[in-house]
């Protein structure tokens, strides 16, 4: 049998063991109502015996990867202080949190809920068989990744907008006075992602924004290999101001609950973050085929399992009388029968079998209900979430908890400060919209605020933030004025933290809101690259489509920027945003462009739940002129509809189709009229729509021509062309076909930019190349 069978069957042998040697104490031991001590215990052995047969299953390979929770059994005190609606973001060590709270819901089964997700089974009732994860929509327990840390931004921004949500009239899950639970291990404390995310909790409580947060840090000392120092945790995170620090042994059951309900209340009734630190231990190794034998000697596992929770558990029964020896040996062979019953049962299920079924939750596409939701007129309101106060199914109220909490030093989080409101800021009350002309020509940034500000007067489910878009109305002035009109409830500035901008857009999206955050600039968005990619983008993925991501994010991008910022201001990879799967990416050339283009994404968010990246050309922002002095590029915004994946052409040229995006599409117009002076004619093809890619009217005009020339300001490997070049040669297209592109190259400061870019004279020597070649 495998190392890792090995290793569950000793574990399993040990608890054994310790358990006969159990004998009622002499001494004095924290007392636990016995049938809550009971519960607590079924659902600790519950998650101890899901760990060995996921052992058990992966030494058979019938399982597969899995990181078990033996040691972190403590946890399940957590979910027994804390009501089932409230939202769980979990560590994936967090297993009899999972299990207590799935067992307080009627028709929840977690035990074969977990094993579905171990052996990978398409009936798996949160994944669907993708990955095996902690989650259940009817539990409030939203699945999170492995990644380290990268649920903290999340938890944050969702706790954030619980409060919101409720006095802004938008339809939330979640009741208002609900607290957000978020755990992680101590290696994740250290990383950067948590602790930028609670010190955004912490910024936003400063300033009298509600933030109704327990941070619960699982502390086994290890991260994976890597010992945690014994006092770090609390150095670190108990003198935080404005952060309640409280502390609790995980393997003591009764100290843990008492803890737990303290940080939960505390949450609860003054709407502020609270750190839970529980010390616990890790039996079993890292995961899968860890072995611990390579850097832990036997005496440190030996302490460990030592102080093994169950262990601790049952003497704390016995103390209490609620059960001997004996009878605690017979509920954990009772569990241990249910779910290796089950584990023979799920290892019959179907698995996906088709790319097909892989894929159906990343992009969700109703094109007539998002065309229906873009044209409509009436405005997007629903009643406010009810406020109720209620604890979950069969967990009374523990005695003495009320005296516990009033002993803590806390006092009311500060008022917001007199002087004028900003970042996460309590708000103050929308004014009527301006009127006016609303249908001149426009500027391309114009025309966004324009958008955003019809927007937000139509949906009280949008949001617009990010950093300096408020006060300042953004770097470019695109979101100017939107903040006077409509109080900063609605659009508001945000930490100087792209983690904490996107972690702000994936909370406030679980809330039921259409969140719009701003990126300044291109180069910035790989700061937290991985709240889209790991984050937003699995989340659909991982819970089935039962959870969504329905966000919109605007990013100054590209480049182009005469005399600025060099490469941190004119970024002209797209790359990380366009291999994301199910992802729409968004690139407007033009007023009208981006006007359709922003409202389809908005729809595609709110229908759909997709996430959307809106890439808006920094360069292109003010123009006005396409050829000097012409004001052609100017356009009056629309209130139309542009499909996702549809192209815009420019004329009907039969020599040449110049397919382009973004500022190739006027440096390819102005080729095409320098072409058009020697006889050549040329159409203009903007593809708008980067992710997906409009394949359909690209090898139509493809096909028009018969030859194609792709210019693209992106860089040469790894740019949009070699996409494009393999959307038409799968398709068939076997004309001629070229392209041009700016350099492999970060963008230089100054004039030395215009060596690498992609420029008009390389557009029309190009094309003529291809028309004579």
């Amino acid at each position: 049998m495998g190392e890792r069978a090995r290793g569950s069957l000793d574990l399993d042998a040990a608890f054994r063991a310790a358990l006969a040697g159990l004998a009622a104490p002499s001494g004095a031991v924290d007392a636990i109502e016995p049938a809550i001590g009971l519960e607590l215990f079924e659902s600790q052995v519950t998650s101890r015996h899901l760990d060995l047969a996921a052992r058990r299953l992966g030494a058979a390979r019938q399982g597969f990867y899995s990181i078990g929770s033996s040691g972190h059994e403590g946890n399940a005190a957590v979910a027994a202080a804390t009501r089932v609606d409230d939202p769980a973001l979990l560590h994936y060590r967090s297993g009899a949190f999972f299990v207590q709270r799935c067992r307080q819901i009627p028709g929840l089964d977690p035990i074969r809920d977990v094993l579905l997700g171990v052996v990978a089974a398409a009936a798996d009732p949160i994944s669907g068989g993708r990955h095996k994860v902690f989650g259940s929509a009817r539990a409030s327990i939203i699945p999170q990744t492995s990644t380290i840390a990268s649920h903290l931004p999340r938890a944050v921004g969702l706790a954030f907008a619980l409060d919101r949500a409720a006095r802004q009239g938008v339809s939330c899950p979640w009741p208002a006075d609900a607290v957000v639970v978020c755990s992680f291990g101590d290696a994740s404390a250290n990383h950067s992602t948590a602790t930028g995310a609670i010190n955004a909790a912490l910024h936003a409580a400063h300033q009298g924004v509600p933030m109704p947060i327990v941070f619960v840090c699982e502390d086994n000392g290890l991260g994976i290999s890597v010992p945690t120092p014994p006092d770090w945790i609390e150095r670190a995170y108990g003198p935080r101001p404005g952060l309640t620090y409280l502390a609790a042994d995980g393997c003591d059951l009764p100290a843990a609950l008492g803890a737990a309900d303290d940080a939960v209340q505390l949450a609860r009734s003054w709407r502020v973050p609270v750190f839970l630190h529980l010390r616990t231990v890790r039996l079993g190794g890292h995961a899968g085929s860890d072995v611990e034998a390579a850097y832990r000697g036997p005496a440190e596992t030996a302490a460990d399992l030592a102080r093994d929770p169950l262990v601790g558990t049952a003497r704390c029964l016995i103390a209490a009388g609620a059960a001997d020896a004996a009878e605690l040996l017979a509920r954990y062979e009772r569990v241990g029968a249910q779910v290796r019953e089950a584990s023979d049962k799920v290892v019959r299920e179907a698995r996906l079998d088709s790319a097909a079924a892989v894929v159906a939750p990343l992009a969700p596409a109703h094109p007539d209900a998002v065309r229906a939701d873009v044209v409509r007129a009436d405005v997007v309101r629903v009643e406010p979430s009810a406020v109720e106060s209620r604890r979950s199914p069969g967990m009374p109220a523990r005695s003495g908890h009320e005296a516990r909490v009033e002993a803590h030093r806390f006092s009311a989080p500060p008022s917001a400060s007199a002087a004028e409101p900003n970042a996460w800021s309590a708000a103050s009350p929308p004014s009527a919209p301006a009127s006016g002309n609303l249908l001149r020509p426009m500027t391309l940034a114009q025309a966004i605020n324009h958008t955003l500000g019809e927007l937000l007067a139509r949906d009280h489910d949008v949001l617009v933030f990010g950093e300096d878009v408020g006060r300042k109305g953004g770097v470019y002035g695109v979101t100017k004025g939107l903040r006077k009109r409509f109080g900063t409830r609605r659009v508001f500035d945000t930490l100087l933290d792209e983690q904490s901008v996107l972690g702000t857009a994936l909370g406030t999206a679980l809330a039921g809101f259409v969140p719009i955050p701003e990126i300044q600039y291109l180069a910035y968005v790989h700061n937290a690259a991985d709240q889209i990619r790991g984050e937003a983008a699995t989340l659909s993925f991982f819970s089935n489509g039962q959870y969504r991501n329905p966000m919109v994010v605007r990013i100054a991008g590209l480049a182009y920027q005469k005399g600025f910022g060099g490469h941190f201001h004119n970024d002209d990879s797209l790359a990380a945003l366009r291999d994301i799967p199910g992802v729409v990416v968004a690139v407007p050339a033009r007023a009208d462009d981006a006007a359709a283009l922003l409202r389809t994404c908005v729809s595609a968010a709110r229908v759909d739940g997709r996430v959307c990246v809106f890439v808006e050309p920094i360069a292109l922002y003010h123009t006005r002129d396409l050829h000097p002095g012409d004001e052609s590029w100017l356009a009056a915004p629309t209130d139309a509809h542009a499909p996702i994946g549809s192209a815009r052409v420019y004329g009907d040229g039969a020599d040449l189709t110049i397919v382009t995006f973004g500022n190739g599409v006027p440096m390819s117009l102005r080729a095409a009229d320098h072409l058009a002076a020697q006889g050549v004619h040329a159409r203009v093809l903007d593809l708008r729509w980067l992710d997906p890619l409009p394949v359909a009217d690209l090898l139509t005009h493809a096909e028009a021509t018969g030859r194609v020339l792709i210019a693209d300001e992106t860089r040469r490997s790894g740019g949009v062309s070699e996409s494009v070049y393999a959307a038409l040669i799968d398709k068939g297209y076997r004309g001629a076909l070229a392209r041009v592109t700016s350099a492999d190259s970060f963008v230089p400061l100054g004039p030395a930019a215009d060596t690498i870019l992609l420029g008009e004279a390389d557009i029309e020597a190009a094309a003529t190349a291809l028309i004579t070649g």
